[in-house]
């Protein structure tokens, strides 16, 4: 979308040139278009089906008590503080004091733009793993910073570490990972971890990690950045409660860092909601108890769905890259004779009914993923199955 005119008198668009570039997003183009066209919409990705029962029925009791109803603390409400402190000691055996180490945020999204905002300064380098998803490009442009991409290249998206090693410069700032990664369900593994680790520390860079995919590994495990050593007093680590228990639209994040890094970033997230989500806090505080059962269950049933959906991706043609962790798998359109993917998913609705996105949108190196395209399998299974039948068109 082209930046808008200026009127008569004005020498200079409205909008900010920093966010020239950013219009309105794929995700809210692809959506409109699965609506008008009636079409199953695989590329936004949120569930179609509510989170656990009992966790909607905590929020509902926390209006009903005037639970949060009022401005909730601006570090988020005690219980919540605590609860994601216990997660973490939990499931990775890391220690947070929840009131001077744990920052309530609304959702991930803010908890990367205020994270990004609040450490750097104009001009800073920032590496990021490219594909990326598209607030990581926004959020640097609004600080002025500069984006270094590192490009996790088809068919098994690994970052080079030797690539990073070079990127890196005097003026490099942070890197900012995610892991598991979207688009391309790449998980890092321990060794590339320590390897991203070591520079950092000979570097000296602070390092953000978005991991709200973190309980959505079906290969290999999640570790935490923040484990390593020499990593706990330079990370920032970002996570949320809408991936892990399919309540998308309560946005409630959170982030996890030393006193002074999680003050710095408290100092902007003051000035952007202030505060967000009063009673879902509450529920979410109750969600992250809940048991192993729950956890293993989730990834059980999306790996049963990744599976049923990469299978008829391959059905249908696609080359498919078969992803370790989140809720996307990543395709080629290749074989079947296409050459671009924001063509191909522009013209996929009409042609069998099914929406998708074209990864494109997630590089600066177009080439490298200009026949890409990502499909979201955290829908019902038989909106699946209807899914895979319509794409056996295209073969």
């Amino acid at each position: 979308m082209a930046p808008m005119s200026a009127p008569a008198g004005h020498d200079r668009p409205f909008l900010n040139r920093r966010l020239a570039a950013f219009g309105t997003t794929i995700f809210a183009e692809m959506s409109a278009l699965a609506a008008r066209t009636g079409s199953i919409n695989l590329g936004q990705g949120f569930p179609d089906t509510d989170g656990p029962a009992e966790i909607a029925e905590a929020a509902s009791r926390a209006v009903l008590a005037g639970l949060g109803n009022q401005y909730p603390p601006g570090t988020g409400v005690p219980e919540l503080r605590t609860a994601i402190a216990a997660h973490q000691q939990r499931f990775y055996d890391l220690s947070y004091d929840p009131d001077t180490e744990v920052l309530v945020t609304a959702g991930a999204t803010e908890a990367i733009a205020a994270a990004l905002l609040a450490l750097l300064e104009p001009g800073d380098e920032v590496i990021a793993l490219e594909p990326f998803y598209d607030s990581y490009a926004a959020c640097i442009a609004m600080a002025g910073a500069v984006r270094v991409p590192l490009t996790l290249r088809a068919p098994d998206f690994r970052p080079d570490l030797d690539a990073l090693r070079d990127a890196i410069t005097p003026r490099t700032r942070l890197l900012l990972l995610n892991t598991p990664h979207n688009p391309t369900g790449t998980v890092l593994t321990p060794a590339e971890l320590a390897g991203i680790a070591e520079l950092a520390v000979r570097h000296d860079l602070l390092v953000i990690t978005d991991e709200v995919y973190e309980h959505l590994v079906f290969e290999g495990s999640h570790t935490p950045l923040a484990s390593l050593p020499g990593m706990r007093e330079r990370t920032v680590t970002i996570s949320s409660a809408g991936k892990t228990y399919s309540f998308t639209g309560w946005k409630v994040g959170w982030i996890t860092s030393t006193p002074e890094l999680v003050t710095a970033v408290r100092s902007v997230k003051q000035f952007l909601t202030y505060v967000s989500s009063g009673p879902f806090q509450y529920a979410v505080a109750e969600a992250l108890g809940l048991p192993d059962s729950y956890y293993e269950g989730l990834r059980a049933d999306l790996a049963a769905k990744r599976d049923l959906l990469s299978d008829g991706l391959a059905a249908a043609g696609f080359e498919v890259y078969r992803p370790q962790g989140t809720y996307f798998v990543t395709t080629d359109i290749a074989p079947l004779g296409e050459s671009d993917g924001i063509a191909f998913c522009r013209a996929l609705p009409e042609r069998c009914g099914v929406v998708a996105i074209p990864n494109q949108v997630f590089y600066d190196d177009k080439s490298a993923g200009a026949t890409q395209v990502r499909w979201a399998f955290c829908k019902k299974t038989e909106v699946l199955r209807e899914a895979v039948d319509r794409l056996r068109r295209l073969a």
